[in-house]
């Protein structure tokens, strides 16, 4: 059973850059821009980054449990938050505050990849996309940013609007 969750406010439990294959780096406080998303980070340098796609955020507690003791970096993932992230709290067009950054949820789904049914195997993958837990968006979302501003691990996330 997943513990019940705050739904307007939540914290940044961590950040994580991916500056190169395999390289992972966890800075404690970062400027989020809607031109660069997390400066630095793999999906910047993407030919053609989706913008749908520009942050991925997952929840720390379900990260966890599936990392089984491996450090949270192995996830692909930028942000790993306490706070509930399922469609019902946070549908697509939501807009939260996270430190000064204002970011938006998009549609675009977050199901997981093959990288991910290596990382964590077969099991893991069905688990998250499992459909009487779908809605909780286990494996997480996708924000983008629509205001520009710092950020840091321990940041108060707080739901501006939902649509």
């Amino acid at each position: 059973m997943l513990p019940e969750l705050l739904k307007d406010t939540g914290r940044l439990a961590l950040i994580v850059r991916r500056p190169a294959d395999g390289v992972r780096e966890t800075p404690q406080s970062v400027r989020l821009t809607p031109e660069e998303g997390l400066p630095g980070d793999a999906w910047g340098r993407s030919s053609s980054p989706k913008i749908e796609a520009q942050l991925a955020v997952m929840r720390r507690d379900v990260a966890e449990v599936i990392a089984n003791g491996q450090p949270l970096t192995v996830f692909g993932d930028s942000l790993f938050v306490d706070f509930d992230i399922s469609i019902d709290n946070l549908p697509s067009g939501s807009r939260l505050r996270v430190g000064e950054a204002v970011v938006e949820v998009t549609p675009m789904p977050h199901d997981g990849c093959a990288k991910f049914k290596g990382r964590f195997g077969q099991d893991a993958l069905i688990f998250v996309n499992a459909k009487p837990t779908r809605h909780l968006n286990l494996r997480g979302i996708y924000w983008k940013v629509v205001a520009p501003g710092d950020v840091s691990v321990g940041a108060e996330i707080r739901v501006l609007s939902r649509p």
